[in-house]
């Protein structure tokens, strides 16, 4: 399946498989590294929405009853989260009310089992064709995140890495360049009802201090939007 999808060959595509059947994970995982992908794999929703969180994927697979946290609940999360990543919900569950449900919830396809392996396999590439023509950047101002890389593009070409969490905040941020959010809509949505009621000032701080001041806009009364630079 080399060269397939686009202008990219396939061996860059990287997808997450969240399903905790045992046998079909080994067979799907084997079968798509064999024609080429980059595969993570997560027996649990709660895995799952982790590493859907903190790394770079290009499809998420999804199994609607996995344990510990329902696929449904782990794709609305990552939607709240501002998370674009395809998603191929893959389910015995396959009535019509079913896959509103799963449509409804953020998923781009939905796939019911028993399944060939032929179109499971047919798409996924019509979702890698897709997500090549989803932007990797976002602007800021004068310079760009860089949403594959998870990094800054300053106007001077410099790169600034971005952690995890100071990722998913500026994403946040610019991916709704003209939005005000509250401290309490993103201490929800991008660190997930953490403890600490500072927690985004603070991520606010980092972010100022490793790209520049203006990054970040701060509404007084208000909340935060994107800044430039």
């Amino acid at each position: 399946m080399q060269g397939t999808s686009g202008s990219r060959p396939t061996s860059s595509f990287r997808l997450l498989l969240v399903e905790d059947d045992r046998e079909l994970v080994e067979l799907l995982s084997d079968a798509l590294r064999g024609e080429g992908y980059t595969v993570d794999v997560a027996m649990d929703g709660h895995r799952g929405l982790h590493l859907a969180l903190t790394r770079p994927y290009d499809v998420v697979v999804i199994d609607r009853g996995l344990p510990a946290l329902d696929g449904l609940d782990l794709l609305v999360r990552l939607r709240s989260s501002s998370v674009r990543t395809l998603a191929l919900i893959l389910t015995a569950q396959g009535s019509v009310h079913d896959r509103i449900d799963g449509l409804d919830a953020g998923a781009d396809d939905y796939l019911v089992k028993p399944f060939d392996l032929d179109e499971l396999s047919a798409r996924l590439r019509a979702l890698c064709r897709r997500a090549l023509e989803l932007t990797d950047m976002l602007r800021i101002g004068a310079g760009h995140l860089d949403v594959r890389e998870r990094e800054v593009v300053l106007p001077d070409s410099g790169r600034v890495p971005l952690t995890p969490r100071e990722f998913a905040l500026l994403k946040a941020l610019a991916t709704n360049p003209e939005r005000v959010h509250t401290r309490a809509l993103l201490r929800r949505t991008v660190f997930h009802d953490a403890p600490s009621p500072s927690i985004v000032d603070t991520y606010v701080h980092y972010l100022r201090t490793k790209i520049a001041r203006s990054v970040v806009h701060t509404v007084q009364g208000l909340g935060y939007r994107l800044g430039a630079l």
